[in-house]
């Protein structure tokens, strides 16, 4: 069996690697095609690059270095995902990759419509686990950061809900309540008694009218929108 095809037979995980550093790029691209459900798809040097590169290649999952010189990579992300959305043609899903644990790169790249979020040493078992976990449809932020974005956005919440929460059914709001509180598809399927593909039918839908990309932007409006707090601390 080969890196192109999976023992399931499914095409393999395209990726694309986006960093200035020839070594980290050549060890992400080692690491990355070693695996049989993934393939390197290509690579830039430069946030310019990417975006250029993007425009003509299709793939699944982009590693996006944060800081490089010219078009850095939350700008080339945020060009990226445009693009695409007014292509009307489906969008990598970017994992953002810094050596530094700065919350403002955090809530820049997420604001830019990133999926993932992770430091650059983090264990290859990890990496590859986010590879696979955003192209599923979730989100990874790295843990170190998760509990500050939970609070930055928890302490500028609104008093009273958003008003964009109304689009939403009752049920859809319930699951993205415990969507904001860090439960799985598994778990809210356990919390509301449904199965799993009906939680993951409300999640498609409430991201849909949200126009929320994934799980963290959900997140991320539930505390801004002053539901998580005004629902789980009444």
């Amino acid at each position: 069996m080969t890196n192109t095809q999976t023992a399931a037979g499914a095409a393999p995980i395209r990726v694309v690697l986006v960093d200035d550093q020839q070594l980290v790029a050549a060890g992400l691209a080692m690491v990355i095609g070693a695996q049989p459900d993934m393939v390197v798809a290509g690579q830039a040097e430069d946030g310019a690059s990417a975006v250029r590169l993007l425009a003509r290649l299709a793939c699944d999952v982009v590693l996006m270095d944060v800081r490089m010189p010219g078009v850095d990579g939350i700008e080339a992300t945020r060009q990226i995902l445009a693009e695409a959305d007014a292509a009307g043609r489906d969008a990598p899903k970017v994992v953002m990759l810094t050596t530094y644990d700065l919350d403002e790169y955090l809530l820049t790249a997420i604001s830019a419509g990133a999926s993932g979020f992770l430091l650059k040493n983090v264990p290859p078992v990890d990496l590859l686990g986010a590879i696979r976990t955003v192209h599923s449809g979730d989100a990874v932020i790295a843990p170190s950061a998760t509990k500050r974005l939970l609070t930055h956005v928890a302490n500028g919440s609104p008093t009273t809900p958003d008003p964009k929460l109304g689009c939403l059914t009752e049920r859809e709001t319930e699951v993205l309540e415990l969507i904001a509180q860090g439960m799985s598809n598994a778990e809210i399927s356990a919390q509301l008694y449904l199965s799993e593909t009906t939680v993951k039918t409300h999640v498609r839908h409430l991201l849909a009218k949200l126009r929320l990309r994934d799980r963290v932007q959900a997140v991320v409006f539930a505390y801004e929108s002053g539901l998580a707090r005004t629902r789980t601390n009444p």
